[in-house]
């Protein structure tokens, strides 16, 4: 019997593992609704980055980040790193920061799945409960 659950067990945790964060995410402009942009999620030394790869929107492209700050300042959107150092909390990738380039604004950050295929990314200040989350899907 102990043969059997063990098993039972094996199995179980190998279909409850959270999918692969890693890979090309599809933005979302939050008011039209439109595909903004994709971004690229890799880790780094067991942090979690995010580099956006492409701009969708015809108006968007070779857009300068104008009002960030530091690094980023005047930097091309394209290629420009907008999640740093995430850190894997159970199922949520967290107590890092993304990048508006719009406001170039940096907010903390909490990344989780809601589905394999669908990301739920939330920007806030300081409470989580003060912020937005943004639906991303992958490519």
């Amino acid at each position: 019997m102990t043969v059997f659950y063990t098993i039972f067990f094996f199995i179980a945790t190998l279909f409850s593992q959270t999918p692969a964060i890693e890979g090309t995410w599809i933005t979302q402009d939050d008011e039209t609704g439109k595909k903004k942009s994709e971004v690229l999620i890799y880790k780094e030394k067991g942090k979690l980055y995010g580099k956006i790869t492409k701009l969708l929107l015809a108006e968007d492209q070779g857009k300068k980040c104008v009002k960030c700050k530091g690094e980023a300042k005047d930097q091309p959107i394209e290629g420009l790193v907008i999640i740093k150092a995430l850190e894997l909390d159970e199922d949520t990738w967290e107590d890092g920061t993304i990048l508006d380039p719009k406001s170039g604004k940096v907010y903390d950050c909490s990344i989780g799945f809601e589905n394999e295929n669908t990301l739920k990314v939330r920007g806030y200040l300081g409470f989580s409960l003060l912020g937005r989350t943004q639906i991303w899907t992958r490519k």
